[in-house]
């Protein structure tokens, strides 16, 4: 009871239930105080030894495993931060603002979208796999159904390779937009974050101009594409690539030449040819140290045989040389786009094969034969033989592969995706390790991660 002007009132404290550090822990993801850590396992996390294939042992730096913990301190950034880039959480130990460990821990998303490719039909696959990289959904698209057809042993109409080709171009621009948008506003420039969607916005309506759908568009399937490019759009591509290319000008003014943008991305997250390989780092993150690997060069698919494109790489791996790369790539996927325009061949936009592919709309209320095809194709699927393959694509992050087993059925008896963003996020504690903690956002942010492909 307490007394409020003479009057008695009735109090009830409340109680605070008793908390467990085994409420939160995440097992052997989190990083743990040095007291209770091997030294291997302090020079792993710190990004110290890396096994090279020829049994050498890289040792990126002396590393001091001999400190006290009442020397650091263990802190969480994110999963909640906003500049962690959705979900994934990083444990940080510092020496005053000097980030000397750290560990990426994920699995904030729980999508399981692998397993549940392996409860989809081959037909149904495409509406899976698309969500999981939602900033390149064609890719994702393209290289499930890349792998599908290898077993199928079916080719597709010129077309539909030209088709492909144009979107999945289109797809890199817009997913380099969102990162020059997301790294300006993880550095402080809002400006960046403005225009960056600004110009993805002209890319997204394309999109749904010709799929339907601005994200997620399942447009790519196995035997082609969804439908024919719509009308006049050779138009809305010419303005496309005009306007895009003539901004991209303006960003360097913006900040290529600022100081305070100089000064955080030169210098800051270096990254060495060697480090990146022993990762298995792929994309602009590899490429930034000088190593020319692009798979739309190096193993060429679809059409990037027959374009004339170069392959930028950087000279010494920091994030700078990641967002140059970025920015030369935009203009690079432009004059890619403007020679399948001139390219783009007539024909079938998918194979004409009623056992793979529905038949016309118009043809189903006529036709009895297409209305038990269309039926039988949406309802069981295709059976695909049996076998196993692995097709691999260059996404705006990096090699982006689908593995699958069939066993005769008409859905994956196994599905594995790799997710170039996994793999990618293993260099962190070699960026981070000697930096500034306010560096680490600019770090985070230059490996350009995401987190749907990486809890996939």
């Amino acid at each position: 009871m307490t007394t409020i002007d003479d009057q008695e009132v009735p109090m009830r404290v409340i109680e605070r239930p008793a908390w467990s550090a085994k409420e939160t822990s995440e097992g052997p993801q989190e990083l743990l105080e040095r007291s209770g850590t091997p030294e291997e396992e302090i020079l792993r996390e710190a990004g110290g030894v890396l096994r090279l294939p020829d049994g050498h042992v890289l040792d990126a730096g002396q590393i001091d495993v001999e400190r006290s913990d009442d020397e650091t301190m263990i802190i969480n950034m994110g999963p909640q931060h906003p500049s962690t880039h959705g979900v994934l959480r990083l444990m940080l130990e510092l020496d005053g603002e000097t980030v000397l460990r750290t560990k990426s821990v994920i699995g904030y998303l729980h999508t399981g979208m692998e397993k549940t490719g392996e409860e989809l039909t081959y037909v149904q696959g495409a509406t899976n796999v698309t969500r999981m990289d939602y900033l390149s959904p064609l890719h994702n698209e393209a290289v499930f159904s890349l792998a599908t057809e290898a077993l199928l042993g079916v080719e597709i109409p010129d077309r539909a390779t030209w088709i492909r080709t144009l979107m999945l171009e289109l797809n890199r621009v817009s997913s380099h937009l969102m990162w020059m948008a997301t790294n300006g506003m993880d550095l402080g420039s809002t400006s960046m974050m403005i225009f960056g969607f600004r110009e993805r916005e002209m890319v997204m309506s394309f999109f749904e101009k010709t799929t339907g759908l601005r994200m997620n568009n399942n447009y790519i399937r196995p035997g082609g594409v969804a439908a024919d490019l719509p009308d006049g759009w050779e138009d809305d591509i010419d303005i496309l690539c005009e306007t895009i290319l003539e901004r991209t000008f303006e960003y360097d003014q913006l900040l290529t030449g600022q100081p305070i943008f100089r000064e955080r991305t030169e210098g800051v997250g270096g990254l060495l040819a060697e480090e990146a390989l022993a990762l298995s780092v792929t994309g602009p993150l590899l490429r930034s140290t000088g190593v020319p690997w692009d798979l739309r060069r190096t193993m060429p698919y679809l059409a990037y045989d027959q374009l004339d494109f170069d392959v930028l790489v950087g000279t010494y791996g920091d994030n700078f040389d990641r967002y140059a790369i970025r920015l030369g790539e935009i203009r690079e996927s432009i004059r890619m786009i403007r020679q399948i325009l001139e390219k783009m061949p007539t024909g079938d936009y998918r194979v004409q094969d009623p056992k793979v592919t529905p038949p016309p709309r118009g043809r189903i209320d006529s036709s009895m034969e297409a209305l038990i095809h269309h039926f039988k194709i949406f309802t069981e699927g295709f059976k695909v033989p049996e076998g196993e393959v692995y097709a691999a694509i260059e996404s705006p992050r990096g090699e982006i592969g689908c593995y699958i087993v069939s066993d005769g059925s008409s859905k994956p008896y196994r599905m594995h995706i790799r997710g170039p963003s996994f793999v990618n996020l293993q260099v962190l504690p070699l960026l981070l390790r000697g930096g500034l903690m306010s560096d680490a956002v600019a770090c985070i942010s230059s490996v350009d991660p995401v987190m749907g492909e990486v809890d996939r």
